[in-house]
């Protein structure tokens, strides 16, 4: 074999070298710019996609708890719940559906950097979020609707996903909160840094698994939880959805801004200068 085979052969089998955080910043503005810009309708319908298709994660663990209603122990159980809930992040974040918990980092990194103003946060914050719940509840009444004639989930089953995000003081639900917007920030990022489609999914399987396994309070997948158990008659009423939610969302923003989008930026800026921070402005639409 010539030396230029074997060239050719080392640099196949080398490893690319990890992003520097400066490149992953300039990846999520890049990201982030985009989807300020883009239509409100354009972000609207894909919101809804977001909404539908994070709920796979709530049918699926009542399924699990339908069709295995008790477990040898409550780790196994929750180890399972934990692994399908992350179904529907898989899907949102690979088919690159605009998801709130993950706006809450992603948008506000174009605000610190002074590429996009306030009402232009709030703008997208907004449409995104009205998108996301419209989506879930659509999904919670398709649970409801399908789920006994087809005996794939019970209001039992339903209560109980329910009943692990009720019944809590307010600073518990927005402090769980926190956390869930924090994890799915990390997984924005870590995403960005992503190299290929398998390690991207094993990145979201091993961080969002984590909000399913507590559970954390996730405004969305607990918004799709929460209606199926009220539309299946299961004890949950209008009063203590709202509650939850507005402590939730409050929680999940706090935690993708403060945690991920703050910290991360810092450290990226401090590890160079911010010129080193490129957005391809042609992409853009702006060259």
């Amino acid at each position: 074999m010539s030396r230029e085979s074997d060239s050719n052969e080392t640099t196949r089998s080398t490893p690319e070298p990890p992003l520097a955080a400066q490149q992953i910043l300039g990846r999520e503005l890049e990201n982030a710019l985009k989807q300020i810009r883009r239509p409100p309708s354009g972000l609207f319908i894909s919101a809804i996609a977001a909404g539908l298709n994070v709920s796979f994660g709530a049918l699926l663990m009542g399924m699990v708890l339908t069709f295995a209603p008790g477990f040898s122990s409550p780790l196994i159980e929750r180890f399972v719940l934990a692994s399908v809930s992350t179904v529907g992040f898989v899907i949102v974040v690979i088919g690159q559906t605009e998801l709130f918990t993950a706006h809450t980092t992603l948008g506000v990194l174009p605000v610190i950097d002074r590429r996009a103003s306030l009402a232009e946060l709030g703008e997208l914050w907004g449409v995104v979020l009205v998108g996301n719940l419209v989506g879930c509840a659509v999904f919670a009444g398709f649970m409801a609707f399908i789920g006994p004639p087809l005996e794939i989930l019970t209001p039992a089953a339903a209560g109980s996903l329910a009943d692990a995000l009720l019944g809590l003081p307010w600073w518990v639900v927005l402090s769980s909160g926190v956390i869930a917007g924090w994890l799915m920030g990390l997984v924005t990022w870590l995403v960005a840094a992503g190299r290929d489609t398998v390690g991207q999914v094993l990145l979201i399987w091993l961080i969002t698994g984590v909000i399913g396994f507590a559970p954390f309070h996730h405004a969305l997948l607990g918004t799709t939880e929460l209606l199926a158990a009220l539309f299946m008659g299961h004890g949950v009423t209008v009063a203590e959805f709202l509650t939850v939610l507005v402590w939730t969302t409050l929680g999940n923003a706090a935690g993708g801004t403060v945690f991920v989008a703050l910290l991360n930026y810092g450290q990226a800026i401090k590890a160079g200068d911010p010129e080193d921070v490129d957005v391809d402005a042609e992409s853009l639409g702006e060259g």
